[in-house]
């Protein structure tokens, strides 16, 4: 498995879009969309995109973006997808993994949002802690103030 930072978006994504709209998921389809119309491409400071590779294959992918929603010195966790095959083999894990090694080197905490029990489950797994805000549902400090 590899994980890799990209400055473009993979040229597999729509395959990918693809499994995530037949599961339901919608935010691979407003990556794209944000992607080609320049609305995020996580380049600002700090922000990245990351995607996972198996054999060659993209099997997942993931974004840092500052949070738009504190002024604090905070990452947001976004767009994290793994294809339904790939999971269960620490794919999502490492996509993690390496998301939060970069946000350690540019924010203080990092913050999520997901509406699913599994996502809630995985990302708790992952280290992360709930949060009871409107635009968060999961939280996990960095630095210690």
């Amino acid at each position: 498995m590899e994980i890799q930072k990209v400055t473009h978006l993979p040229s597999q994504i729509p395959a990918l879009e693809k499994e995530a709209v037949a599961e339901g998921f919608r935010f691979i389809t407003r990556l794209t969309s944000e992607w080609h119309s320049g609305t995020n491409r996580f380049d600002a400071p700090g922000e990245c995109l990351m995607a996972a590779y198996l054999d060659r294959e993209l099997v997942g992918i993931g974004g840092l973006s500052v949070d738009p929603f504190t002024h604090a010195p905070t990452g947001r966790l976004r767009r994290v997808y793994v294809t339904p095959a790939s999971r269960g083999q620490q794919v999502g894990r490492r996509l993690v993994s390496a998301l939060l090694a970069h946000a350690a080197l540019h924010f203080e905490t990092v913050r999520l949002y997901t509406d699913t029990a599994q996502g809630s489950a995985f990302y708790l797994c992952c280290g992360f802690a709930r949060t009871e805000d409107a635009q968060a549902t999961h939280i996990m400090q960095l630095t210690n103030l």
